[in-house]
């Protein structure tokens, strides 16, 4: 699988490019028996760095760049890892360290951005280079290090920097260096204290995560016992404590997040759960059928299925412009939900299945560095006037993560696998105005193109798949006559972290059936495309 490749764009900053909104996690640390904690400074890949180091079997979590030495003893994690970002380390009002952190005895990595701050506070000079490396660069390893320990002398790695430490001062030696850049790698003489100019995080750097793993295993000396079980019976427990005997509300979508939190609110407080699930009418094909069935015969959950689709169809009509559309529909969600949520005595929570990078996307801590790329439908969109308390048992996991969950819990696995669905549904794909008409034909054109998935056993290999209804019509020939019809577009992406993902590279024979079934099927439509844009620039989602 490929990563998406960042922005390499020079002008984009002088620092590093990679940079995205950063969310206030401070509040939700848990002391853990062994763990690992990322600095965020900004950087879009952040949250691979803790994903690959969850990989080690090692508990990861993204914190403030300003958390405090005190704060980060308390927490006494095992090691630092200090994310890139797209500053300047000497700009004023740049984010930096704080510096006592590098006494405290704790091993420290710094990537990118990250070992710049890093050699800044012991007295190194950051300037901007003679030219920026962005891109895929060979790298040197000039001596035995327990970063590079079992890996060849030379290989790719990626850059993404314009910035570099220029002077190592007494306290850092050099381990590794690039044509661009002499300070690629480096090592303090007396500390465990590293720092890397690339990004061993991105899959585009050769033996990324081998870095990262030696890092987690050689240097701070991990031992690898955290799991996906243990956090089950943390989180279960950490319910009970905070639920007591209150009745929580949990709001089903009929996609992965929201079941598997369910399932997990069902163990832990069994029958103080109940499920609202609000038909709105932007729903896949069968897909109320297939909640109804799992969560009232195999859970035997209090299931309120409420029917608004003619609801949602009035107030979106005539909408089209993308934000409004996200809005409208969580204004009447709100509503719908808040009246059906009076019905049930004793509600004081409410869960949501609300996943870290659905957290980084909508730009959850209002002071990150960067903007937010679109509005989440189950992320601050519940007022408080609602008079719940939020319950977000995913919100540091990622969606790999969560499904490992939705096994342990015993969920089937065609609900675990099945393909990631945005709150707002169809509306968010299908551009311009919202019709029951319109909804038909991106309904139909989409399951078929999952149906061919299934049937060529690929619908497991890519990470998720779906139709897209354009608002444009083109010139067709049907029958020996002219036609003016809709426009579907399908994709599909590679993908392992939701944050970064590539296209799929589909079968042509597939592609060509997927295309001749929807047009000859789906009334209407008389075009398919192909999208083959990655994340970044594009997202996932048209809309």
């Amino acid at each position: 699988m490929l990563v998406a490749s960042p922005d390499s764009s020079p002008q984009a900053n002088s620092a590093c490019e990679m940079n995205s909104p950063t969310p206030d996690t401070t509040e939700q640390l848990a002391i853990q028996s062994e763990s690992i904690l990322v600095l965020d400074f900004g950087s879009q890949t952040a949250q691979l760095i803790a994903r690959r180091v969850r990989d080690q079997n090692v508990f990861c979590q993204l914190v403030r760049h300003d958390l405090s030495a005190e704060r980060i003893k308390e927490l006494n994690p095992k090691g630092l890892i200090l994310s890139g970002g797209p500053a300047s380390a000497y700009a004023e009002g740049a984010p930096q360290i704080d510096p006592e952190i590098l006494d405290l005895g704790i091993p420290v990595l710094g990537i990118c951005y990250g070992m710049q701050v890093m050699c800044r506070a012991l007295g190194s000079a950051v300037r901007p280079g003679n030219s920026g490396e962005f891109g895929h660069t060979p790298i040197q390893v000039l001596e035995e290090d327990a970063l590079f320990a079992g890996l060849p002398k030379e290989y790719a790695v990626w850059m993404s920097h314009g910035d570099r430490v220029e002077d190592l001062h007494e306290h850092f030696k050099l381990v590794a260096k690039t044509s661009e850049c002499p300070n690629a790698a480096i090592k303090h003489r007396d500390r465990e204290l590293y720092g890397l100019q690339f990004h061993p995080e991105v899959t585009h750097t050769k033996f990324g995560k081998e870095v990262l793993a030696n890092f987690v295993n050689n240097v701070c000396k991990c031992s690898g016992d955290w799991k996906i079980s243990s956090f089950i019976e943390q989180e279960c427990t950490q319910l009970r404590e905070r639920i007591g005997a209150n009745r929580v509300i949990c709001g089903l979508s009929g996609g992965v997040d929201s079941s598997v939190a369910a399932a997990l609110l069902f163990k832990a407080i069994g029958p103080q759960l109940s499920c609202i699930f609000v038909d709105n009418g932007l729903l896949r094909k069968g897909e109320r059928e297939q909640v109804r069935e799992q969560f009232s015969d195999h859970f035997k959950t209090d299931l309120h299925v409420v029917d608004a689709r003619q609801q949602f169809l009035d107030e979106l009509k005539g909408k089209t412009d993308p934000q409004e559309k996200r809005k409208t529909i969580g204004r009447v969600f709100i509503d719908v939900f808040r009246k059906e949520a009076e019905s049930i005595e004793d509600a004081k929570f409410l869960a949501q299945g609300t996943l870290y990078p659905d957290v980084i996307e909508s730009g959850a801590n209002p002071d990150g560095p960067a903007a937010t790329i679109k509005a989440h439908h189950n992320v601050g969109g519940l007022p408080e006037e609602l008079g719940f308390e939020l319950v977000e048992p995913f919100r540091m996991l990622f969606k790999d993560e969560v499904r490992q969950i939705g096994l342990e819990l015993g969920l089937p696995e065609n609900l675990i696998w099945r393909h990631p669905f945005p709150g707002p549904g169809l509306a968010v794909r299908c551009l311009g105005e919202i019709t029951e008409e319109r909804l038909r034909t991106l309904r139909e054109a989409d399951a078929i193109f999952i149906e061919e998935l299934v049937a060529a056993g690929l619908y497991r290999e890519v990470q998720q798949a779906f139709a897209v209804l354009l608002p444009l019509q083109t010139v067709g020939v049907m029958g020996d006559a002219r036609t003016y019809e809709d426009v579907i577009a399908i994709r599909s992406v590679d993908t392992d972290n939701f944050m970064t993902a590539d296209w799929s590279r589909l079968p042509y024979d597939l592609l060509q059936k997927v295309s001749t079934r929807i047009i000859n099927s789906v009334r209407g439509v008389n075009r398919v495309v192909y999208d083959i844009s990655s994340k970044p620039p594009s997202t996932i989602e048209w809309e």
